[in-house]
């Protein structure tokens, strides 16, 4: 295999699957001649051309609206909203839309729509472009939510999520987009709803996902050195959750700690915890950590921003007090 840049393997996926299924399409903010705010996909418009690849309006509303009119009617749209938090402005289509249509329908009506969005801080972006914001997606039941940390993933999983006949929001991190990884030639897809194991290991099982999934495998080795033998599993799908995999986990080692980046009150941690204490309670020896942001907006300095957001220590942290 060879060894690709995050943000290589999503444009490989776009390309892919813009070329094996024509009623796919992009639409957003500066995706075309620009490029996007990433550069993710340059060189798309020269490509596919501006039917495909859709240079919208500063109306996420608008552009979001469209796009689910157009998967009722027979295309696939792909949405690119520049940052999470701008998914506010089109939350009514989102949740009360995208969401409902099929249910509201009693099934004869499908949104096969996949929405793409970036969000995280780590890049002093201040308070409206650094929120991480994957807890409010799976609250909302009808959007399939993955969350992929490798380049691998991230193909594989935006190819099923392409594939499949639900609406998709594909969460990327904007501090993975220069992270690389082994990355296969051939075609490949990586299915919504599995956990991956990063570690296996028998003390504590480390529940993580996206970019601080990385954070969790540093802790980890660090804890090793200690003597604390971490478990590590990286979600990469929230809705459907692999709940299967923590439970099995952490029947086998007995301790849990769950990390991630979006705020610790009501963030996805607690969803996890509330479900290990009703299907496995018996089997912890200790309490579950949680870490997480701190419970303020995400601040501009670099300073205060490293000390709000969850960093390897706070995870190690966390290992130590579950294990000692």
């Amino acid at each position: 295999m060879r060894e690709i840049t995050y943000s290589l393997a999503i444009k490989e996926a776009l390309i892919e699957e813009m070329e094996r299924d024509p009623n796919i399409l992009l639409l957003g903010e500066d995706i075309g001649v620009y490029g996007g705010v990433f550069k993710v996909t340059e060189g798309l418009l020269d490509r596919f051309g501006p039917e495909r690849v859709v240079e919208t309006p500063i109306s996420e509303a608008g552009f979001v609206g469209a796009a689910i009119g157009m998967a009722m009617t027979g295309k696939r749209p792909l949405v690119e909203i520049m940052f999470a938090d701008f998914t506010w402005v089109a939350s009514d289509q989102i949740f009360n839309q995208a969401a409902k249509m099929s249910f509201m329908s009693g099934g004869r009506v499908s949104v096969p729509m996949v929405i793409r969005t970036q969000q995280g801080g780590g890049r002093g972006n201040a308070a409206q472009h650094s929120q991480s914001l994957e807890a409010i997606f799976t609250h909302m039941p009808g959007v399939k939510v993955a969350i992929p940390s490798t380049p691998y993933d991230v193909k594989g999983m935006l190819k099923s999520a392409l594939r499949d006949d639900n609406p998709v929001v594909v969460i990327e991190h904007k501090l993975l987009y220069g992270t690389k990884g082994q990355v296969p030639v051939e075609d490949y897809t990586v299915p919504l709803g599995k956990a991956a194991v990063r570690r296996p290991g028998d003390d504590v099982t480390l529940v993580s996902l996206s970019r601080t999934m990385h954070l969790a495998l540093e802790a980890a080795e660090e804890a090793a050195e200690e003597g604390i033998d971490v478990e590590a599993i990286d979600l990469r799908s929230l809705v459907p959750m692999d709940v299967d995999a923590i439970v099995n986990s952490v029947k086998k080692t007995n301790r849990l700690v769950v990390a991630h980046e979006s705020h610790r009150r009501l963030g996805i941690g607690a969803e996890i915890a509330a479900l290990i204490q009703e299907r496995a309670f018996d089997y912890l020896d200790a309490p579950i950590e949680r870490v997480g942001a701190m419970d303020i907006p995400i601040p501009y300095s670099q300073v205060l921003e490293d000390e709000a957001l969850p960093g390897t220590r706070h995870i190690l942290e966390a290992l130590r007090r579950v294990t000692a």
